[in-house]
């Protein structure tokens, strides 16, 4: 029967399989998503007749995926940390790779009182992270979106993680004065013209969360220029950044001290971090 569970699953597998590249798991979670059940359900009822109405859903979110459109967009949820987070088209999907950027942080900071600011947060997804695992910790993260932050101060509530300040602004216009001891950011990165625009995931993503000029370097300039204003000295800036952009960030911040790149998943150079000197510029802008 074509219209059984495991039919419709290995068929939208193999639609997918050039445009995924996890088109099995995409198919389940679509499946999942339809069907309003888990993975085990799936396993156990294969053989079932799936109607067709659902049926008529789930081609239709195959067809979406199939386009490029993200599967976090259409099941409107992505895993990160130990944390399901809701996600929006106004914020981009948060990646493994910047799990790194949270082990970093948590590695090097106890659970002793912080004060911690996210610059650009996004779904929240670093934020909440931090929160989940630091209770003690006061956090303020901030993005320039209002569908950005709405989409964060939602997982917040959700989560039940209420340590979490959030402020709508770019970069650091809102905070005022305030001052931190850790400042982290997964800014804008991306060069314009960058060949990875073209694949169709990231044309689905808000460009401004991507793109920054300066060869994608900007962003990155103005958080560390602006840090001495808003970090206590002897204070820890944490920033991801592109693969091929490790030894620019480590020029930014010569007047730094404790500087170091830690690779991603992949092994690429992805997280940049150092620590501010006394009476020390914060860096070149």
């Amino acid at each position: 029967m074509t219209n059984t569970v495991d039919a419709l699953r290995r068929a939208a597998r193999t639609r997918l399989a050039e445009h995924s590249d996890s088109p099995d798991l995409d198919a389940q979670r679509l499946l999942e998503q339809v069907l309003g059940v888990d993975h085990s359900w799936l396993v156990v009822h294969a053989h079932d007749i799936v109607d067709d109405a659902p049926r008529r859903r789930f081609d239709a979110l195959v067809a979406r995926r199939a386009a490029g459109e993200p599967l976090a967009y259409i099941t409107g949820t992505v895993g990160f940390w130990t944390l399901d987070l809701g996600v929006t088209p106004d914020v981009l999907v948060p990646r493994p790779d910047t799990e790194t950027l949270v082990e970093a942080v948590l590695d090097a900071h106890d659970s002793a009182p912080h004060q911690l600011l996210d610059l650009g947060t996004g779904s929240g997804a670093i934020a909440l992270a931090l929160a989940s695992e630091r209770p003690a910790w006061s956090i303020t993260a901030t993005d320039a979106s209002a569908g950005a932050l709405a989409c964060a101060q939602d997982n917040a509530t959700r989560l039940g993680l209420n340590q979490i300040e959030f402020a709508l602004g770019r970069w650091y216009e809102a905070i005022g004065d305030k001052r931190f001891d850790i400042i982290v950011s997964n800014p804008p990165y991306i060069a314009p013209g960058d060949r990875h625009l073209a694949a169709a995931e990231l044309k689905h993503e808000p460009h401004a969360a991507l793109v920054a000029p300066a060869n994608g370097l900007a962003d990155l300039q103005r958080i560390v220029a602006g840090a001495r204003d808003h970090l206590d000295v002897g204070g820890a800036l944490y920033l991801e950044h592109g693969a091929d952009q490790g030894a620019a960030v480590r020029a930014m911040l010569t007047t730094w001290s404790a500087v170091k790149t830690t690779p991603d998943l992949g092994g690429n150079e992805r997280i940049t971090c150092a620590r501010l000197k006394p009476h020390s510029p914060a860096g070149r802008s």
